[in-house]
């Protein structure tokens, strides 16, 4: 018989759910991330994404998305401050902001001193006025 294939990616949360990719599905996964960011949000080579994400798989599939598509992954914790959202939204000039629907509320309080920004994705179950939401747009 044949050995199962070796996941690309596994993640197991506190509660004991579990994501597995397989390398064909992190590639496909990935391919539809990247137009996510290009054809719906506009993002273009050297175009600046912030993440303030906790680790959930969607941190890791947004990273190799940006790689795919030659965007700049801008990685941010859970723990950000708003002033330091805030901070990182305008020094890097990101157009798009992507975060949790449980982190959405710090990072909408400091939306109107970021003039570059274009776009906001949330990951997670909720929804926002003025949000895509990245799951659904998979």
């Amino acid at each position: 018989g044949k050995k199962p294939a070796n996941p690309a990616f596994w993640w197991v949360n506190d509660e004991g759910q579990e994501v597995k990719w397989s390398f064909e599905e992190l590639g496909s996964l990935s391919r539809k991330a990247a137009n996510v960011l290009s054809e719906v949000c506009g993002l273009q080579r050297g175009d600046r994404v912030v993440a303030v994400l906790p680790r959930v798989p969607e941190w890791w599939l947004l990273n190799v998305a940006c790689m795919r598509a030659g965007i700049v992954f801008f990685p941010g914790t859970s723990q950000l401050t708003a002033k330091d959202i805030l901070y990182r939204l305008q020094a890097s000039k990101a157009k798009c902001i992507v975060t949790h629907d449980t982190l959405a509320p710090a990072v909408e309080s400091v939306l109107p001193g970021s003039q570059f920004l274009k776009n906001k994705l949330i990951v997670g179950q909720g929804r926002r006025d003025g949000w895509l939401n990245f799951k659904e747009l998979l």
